[in-house]
């Protein structure tokens, strides 16, 4: 390893390990409002009642993945479904809140059930299903064998990378096709901490290749995103610039957009390398300055979808960037780490309250309504999604880092 890439991470370990205790003082002045804190405070609590109703309501061997409220049904999935890893990683996040005995041992039973998927090699969303449910895990309620489990499934996610094509696949398709989408990005905060915790730096060096493929190809000038990059699979050149969730192939699909910031902001906290701060800006500003973006900043499931201002909102879109705003507010500089702080609190605000924000045991135990998942596919509209619900949680935890 070289030692420009050791001291990055040894930095990078630096800053990981102490986000969630830096002072607002400490943050070009940025301070939350008491009202929203002492409101998330709250939430906390009726998240971890609505979860707990939410598991009386679960089959065994099986995870919540979102709720029909007109047929009262509660759709749910095997551990190998991509979202897998969001209901114990929202479970542990309300622990480190509430200390509720009962929610850790939902986490730890449902991180039982997840382990197998380890050494899954056939899908890219190992960083959703494991660093979102075992990372925290390995922060918050640690356990002999979870830093193993991590391991083995940077290693599962790192043998779909294509040196070739310099990307991790993300869907397994036609011969001639190499498939990638911009929600891979966030599957590579799995491999940063892989290098961290080995020395090992191909998983850095796959992490890196990976986000600088995608930086080149998946963004237009005005730095959205498209969804899907078709590339040739001998040679490694872009074939299709597509999209699949999305409304059309050139418009911008809100999560889409959602992925890249959150995505972009990572990278630049594992490497500190300018370029990528200069793309998560680059890509919040085409959010936050889009004419299509609502007053209280929840978007709309596609920013060019054609039935606007009647077009649904998505609300996971909408906890994603609060949650990567909070962060990024961190290292912009002052004048833009104001109006990304203030766009997450009004995200936030937003979200914790009606339409938004569910009754108690309404909405099959979820927490927040009015999430999009596939609507071309006609799948999961204007339904509650269980990543929704998890960076909502840890949008709202960040927010409250910012108080004194």
């Amino acid at each position: 390893m070289t030692t420009y890439l050791k001291k990055t991470l040894w930095a990078a370990a630096l800053l990981t390990g102490t986000f969630g205790k830096l002072s607002a003082q400490s943050v070009k002045g940025l301070l939350a409002d008491k009202s929203l804190v002492k409101h998330a405070n709250n939430i906390f609590k009726s998240a971890g009642q609505q979860y707990r109703y939410l598991a009386g309501r679960l089959p065994a061997n099986r995870f919540p993945k979102t709720f029909y409220a007109k047929a009262d049904s509660l759709e749910t999935s095997g551990s190998g479904w991509w979202c897998s890893g969001f209901y114990p990683g929202t479970l542990l996040y309300l622990y480190k809140q509430t200390h509720d005995a009962a929610t850790l041992t939902e986490a730890q039973r449902m991180l039982k059930l997840l382990e197998v998927e380890q050494h899954n090699k056939t899908t890219h969303d190992l960083g959703f299903m494991m660093y979102c449910s075992f990372g925290n895990a390995l922060q918050i309620a640690p356990k002999p064998g979870y830093k193993q489990i991590l391991l083995n499934s940077a290693k599962s996610l790192s043998s779909r990378f294509d040196a070739k094509v310099g990307a991790i696949k993300s869907w397994d398709s036609k011969k001639q096709e190499y498939l990638v989408i911009i929600d891979n990005m966030m599957n590579l905060e799995l491999l940063f901490w892989a290098t961290r915790a080995t020395g090992d730096s191909s998983y850095y060096k796959i992490a890196v290749t990976h986000a600088n493929t995608t930086m080149k190809n998946h963004f237009r000038p005005d730095f959205s995103s498209y969804h899907v990059i078709n590339y040739n699979p001998a040679t490694g050149a872009v074939q299709q610039k597509r999209t699949a969730q999305g409304y059309a192939d050139e418009s911008a699909w809100a999560r889409g957009q959602a992925w890249g910031l959150y995505g972009y902001t990572v990278m630049y906290r594992e490497t500190k390398n300018k370029k990528y701060l200069n793309q998560a800006n680059r890509i919040a500003q085409f959010i936050l300055n889009h004419p299509n973006l609502p007053k209280d900043k929840i978007p709309y499931w596609d920013f060019n979808a054609p039935n606007i201002p009647n077009a649904l909102r998505d609300a996971s879109a909408g906890a994603v960037m609060a949650s990567a705003l909070l962060e990024l507010c961190r290292y912009a500089d002052p004048s833009q780490a104001k109006i990304y702080f203030n766009a997450a609190q009004t995200m936030l605000k937003t979200l914790s309250a009606p339409p938004y924000l569910a009754a108690a045991k309404t909405n099959g135990g979820f927490i927040l309504q009015h999430s999009v998942g596939h609507i071309p596919q006609g799948t999961e509209v204007d339904v509650p999604l269980t990543y929704a619900d998890y960076y909502y949680i840890e949008g709202l935890e960040r927010y409250k880092n910012f108080s004194r």
